[in-house]
C-alpha cells in the first residue's frame, strides 16, 4: 500500500473543527470492527461505503469451502461477558445460531493421570460471585489440595487488582502469579488453561494488565459471566451472509475485492479515498484494518507516534483439521493437559458432514509450530488425538489438514497498552478500529466490535449525528 500524506499548509493537517452534519463515512476494512462501525454509522442515518479488499466480510473469523464442507479457518468461542459481540449478533440476526451454554462447563483430560482418572471438569454453580465456582475448584482433580487452596488466594488478591492502574501493564502476569504463591502446576493446569485460549499467550508473557481484566469480567463479575458461546453454523454464515444482508438493509454500499491505496485530507476538510479506478469523498473514515496496515495508510500527524503501531507483536493460532469414519469425541468440546493439544472441538455438524466425525484443535500460542509441514503436524497430533480420544484408536481418518493465522492476534505482551491508540486520531474526521486499539480487551470479536462501536461514536459526534443509538456496553467490563 502507498502511504498517502495528507498534508497542506507547510505539512500540518487541516484543522477543521466540525464536520457537516450527516454526511458521508467510508470504512476501510470489512473485519467484524469495520462492519460493526459501518452498522452502526447507518442506523444513525449516515451515508456509508465499506470497503474489504478480500472477497468476503468477517476479516479472520470466516469459512471456506473444501470439498462437500464449510470449513472456519479456525474455531472462536466467546463468553457470556463479551456483551458487544452478543450485541452485533442480535443486530445482525445471529444470536440463535451461536448460543451460549446454559451453564459453565469445560472438560479437563489429563493425559498424565492413570486411566480412569484423568477426567476433571471447571463448571460453576448457581450461586454469587466466587462461591459459584467453589464447589468445582475443591474437587478439581489435578490440582493438589493446597494448590486448590492457592488459587482461591490469588483469585481474591486478582479481584482487588484496580483494572485502570496503568501499572499493571507494565507487569507480566506469571510473574505475579508466583508471587502470589502460584505453582507451575497450578499456573499450567489452570490460569494458563484459560489464558492462553483468550489472552493467546502462557502467563509469563501477557501484561498482568491483560490478563486480570479477562478473569476478573470472566470469572469474577456475575456468575454467569464466563459461560461459553459458539457458532453452531459455519462463521461465514454470521460474518459474512448474515452480515452482508444486514448491511444491505441499512443502505450500506458494500465493495469487496476493493483495496484502499491512499488516504487523504482535502483542502475543504473532508476526505480522500483512493481506491483502483475511483476517488470516494468522504466527511469521515474508519480504518478498521490490522495496524501494519493501519500505518501505512495513516496520514502524516494522524498520530503523535505512529511508529508504536509497528511495535504492536503478533503472536500466530494454528488450526488443525481431522476427519473421522466414526464418531470419537462424545461431548462439544474439550480441553485437555499433558499433551500439546490444546482444545478439541466437534464441528460435524456445522461443516455439512453426513457421516463420521470433524474434529477441529485450537493451538494457540503456536509460534514454534505455525510453519511445520502438514506431515510434520500429523504425526504428532493423530497419536496425541488416540491417546486423549480411545475411540479413535483404529479409527479410519478420512481428511486432515491445517488452517494457519500467523498474525491471528496481536500479542498481549506488557508494555502493549500504551502502544494501543485510541479510536480518534489528531486528523479530525480519522477514527481508528480493530481489536488491537485500546478497548481494554485482548484480541477477541469482542473487542473487534468493541473498536467498531468507539469509533462510529466518535464519527458521529464529528458528524453532528446522535449517537443514542449505540449501545452502552462499555460501563460492564469494570
Amino acid at each position: 500500500m502507498t502511504h498517502g500524506n495528507g498534508t497542506r499548509d507547510g505539512g500540518q493537517l487541516a484543522d477543521v473543527s466540525a464536520l457537516r452534519p450527516g454526511g458521508h463515512a467510508v470504512v476501510v476494512g470489512g473485519g467484524l470492527a469495520g462492519v460493526t462501525a459501518a452498522l452502526a454509522l447507518a442506523d444513525a442515518e449516515v451515508r456509508v461505503t465499506l470497503l474489504e479488499g478480500r472477497p468476503r466480510l468477517g476479516g479472520l473469523a470466516f469459512s471456506f469451502r473444501r470439498g462437500g464442507l464449510t470449513v472456519d479457518n479456525g474455531q472462536h468461542v466467546y463468553l457470556r461477558c463479551c456483551t458487544a459481540y452478543r450485541w452485533f449478533l442480535e443486530r445482525i440476526g445471529g444470536a440463535a445460531l451461536a448460543p451460549v451454554q446454559e451453564r459453565l462447563d469445560v472438560p479437563v483430560v489429563d493425559l498424565a493421570r492413570p486411566e480412569g482418572r484423568r477426567l476433571g471438569r471447571l463448571r460453576r454453580d448457581a450461586l454469587p460471585v466466587p462461591l459459584h465456582l467453589g464447589r468445582s475448584l475443591a474437587t478439581y482433580p489435578h490440582l493438589s489440595l493446597a494448590e486448590r487452596a492457592s488459587v482461591g488466594r490469588a483469585a481474591l488478591a486478582l479481584k482487588r487488582l484496580d483494572l485502570a492502574d496503568p501499572a499493571l501493564d507494565t507487569q507480566d502476569f506469571g510473574s505475579w502469579l508466583a508471587a502470589h504463591g502460584q505453582s507451575a502446576r497450578t499456573v499450567a493446569a489452570l490460569w494458563d488453561l484459560v489464558g492462553v485460549a483468550t489472552l493467546n499467550a502462557v502467563a509469563g508473557d501477557a501484561s498482568l494488565g491483560l490478563a486480570a481484566m479477562v478473569f476478573k469480567t470472566g470469572l469474577l463479575s456475575d456468575p454467569g459471566a464466563a459461560d461459553i458461546g459458539w457458532a453452531r453454523v459455519p462463521l461465514g454464515e454470521l460474518h459474512d451472509r448474515l452480515a452482508r444482508k444486514e448491511l444491505d438493509s441499512a443502505g450500506v454500499r458494500t465493495e469487496v475485492r476493493t483495496r484502499v491505496t491512499s488516504i487523504r485530507v482535502n483542502e475543504n476538510g473532508g476526505w480522500s479515498v483512493q481506491v483502483p479506478g475511483e476517488t470516494l469523498e468522504a466527511d469521515a473514515v474508519v480504518l478498521a484494518v490490522p495496524q501494519r496496515e493501519a500505518h501505512g495508510l495513516l496520514p502524516e500527524g494522524a498520530l503523535d507516534a505512529p511508529e508504536n503501531l509497528l511495535e504492536i507483536g503478533t503472536a500466530p493460532i494454528l488450526n488443525i483439521h481431522v476427519i473421522y469414519d466414526r464418531k470419537v469425541l462424545a461431548t462439544p468440546f474439550l480441553t485437555a493437559l499433558g499433551t500439546p493439544v490444546q482444545w478439541v472441538f466437534d464441528r460435524t455438524e456445522a461443516s455439512g458432514l453426513g457421516e463420521g466425525q470433524y474434529l477441529a484443535l485450537s493451538q494457540s500460542t503456536a509460534q514454534n509450530e505455525i510453519d511445520e509441514p502438514v506431515a510434520a503436524l500429523r504425526e504428532r497430533y493423530l497419536p496425541e488425538l488416540e491417546r486423549l480420544l480411545p475411540r479413535a484408536r483404529g479409527a479410519e481418518v478420512r481428511d486432515f489438514f491445517v488452517t494457519r493465522e500467523r498474525t491471528a492476534t496481536f500479542a498481549p505482551a506488557p508494555g502493549v497498552g500504551r502502544l494501543r491508540p485510541g479510536a480518534r486520531t489528531k486528523a479530525p474526521g480519522l477514527y481508528l478500529a480493530g481489536a488491537w486499539t485500546a478497548t481494554g480487551w485482548p484480541a477477541t470479536m469482542e473487542s473487534a466490535v468493541r473498536s467498531g462501536v468507539g469509533a462510529a461514536g466518535a464519527a458521529l459526534g464529528a458528524l453532528g449525528r446522535s449517537r443514542g443509538l449505540l449501545p452502552d456496553f462499555f460501563e460492564e467490563a469494570a
